[in-house]
């Protein structure tokens, strides 16, 4: 499996940055819908949606705005139609790209796809090109400052469903499979650990690829665009910033 910990550090300069720019509603909406559309919109029977909804409600994202992700996902907005979508494709320097969403106009949703893929070098790709490389995990992220003992979060980890734990650049990165991603999650709170950069499932990628500085800069670059259409709810990537292109992309803000 692909280096956990540096799909961490990407997420968190992602949400980061997301933060500076207001779209941390955007985000949320988005995780929202996600998560309901995997599992339905009933919070006590759907965890995953109930963790997005606390997360949500823990940002003050109003109450209006949750009901509508989760009627958006449900199919249950008056009036408008959605169809769920997954797209793959390949980025700069071959890095791979999965999407899922929902669109109520699915030539708008490809065409805008295809033109960001083609603005940045990468083209979209038939179904099924990448897929097979990602798998579903659940990915708990602490930072290493907050944690007294490593040995006894890996302990507590391991018995609770964790498949892997790694140190890495100050964050300590727990993979469980989706099925006990909660029962880890909870297992971690009753221990003390509540405090966690991130905690959600998602899609981890089985290899990872470490472009130069200029090839990095342009999948950076499509992750946002992707990210920013309200189509696309979710943008997997097999990206992995090294350590001198990570610092280098951080200069330039």
């Amino acid at each position: 499996m692909a280096g956990h910990s540096k799909w961490a550090n990407i997420k968190h300069k992602k949400a980061a940055q997301d933060a500076k720019r207001g779209k941390v509603f955007s985000r949320l909406s988005k995780k929202i819908s996600s998560a309901a559309r995997r599992g339905g919109g009933d919070l006590d029977t759907n965890n995953e949606l109930r963790l997005w909804v606390q997360k949500a409600k823990a940002a003050n994202m109003p109450n209006d705005n949750i009901e509508r992700a989760i009627l958006k996902a449900t199919g249950q907005l008056e009036g408008v139609t959605y169809t769920d979508f997954t797209y793959e494709g390949y980025g700069p320097g071959g890095v791979a790209f999965l999407l899922e969403g929902s669109t109520d106009n699915k030539n708008r949703t490809v065409a805008n796809i295809r033109h960001f893929f083609s603005k940045q070098g990468g083209n979209l790709g038939e179904n099924g090109c990448v897929g097979w490389m990602f798998h579903d995990k659940g990915i708990i992220s602490i930072e290493q400052e907050k944690v007294d003992n490593n040995d006894a979060l890996m302990e507590v980890a391991l018995e609770n469903g964790a498949e892997d734990f790694e140190v890495e650049d100050g964050v300590i990165t727990i993979t469980s499979g989706p099925d006990d991603f909660m029962t880890l999650r909870d297992a971690l709170n009753a221990a003390g650990y509540e405090d966690f950069l991130s905690d959600e499932i998602t899609k981890v990628a089985e290899t990872d690829l470490s472009p130069d500085l200029a090839t990095a800069r342009r999948n950076m670059k499509l992750i946002d665009l992707l990210e920013e259409d309200d189509d696309v709810e979710n943008v997997y990537h097999n990206l992995e910033l090294s350590d001198d292109v990570a610092e280098a992309l951080e200069a330039e803000g």
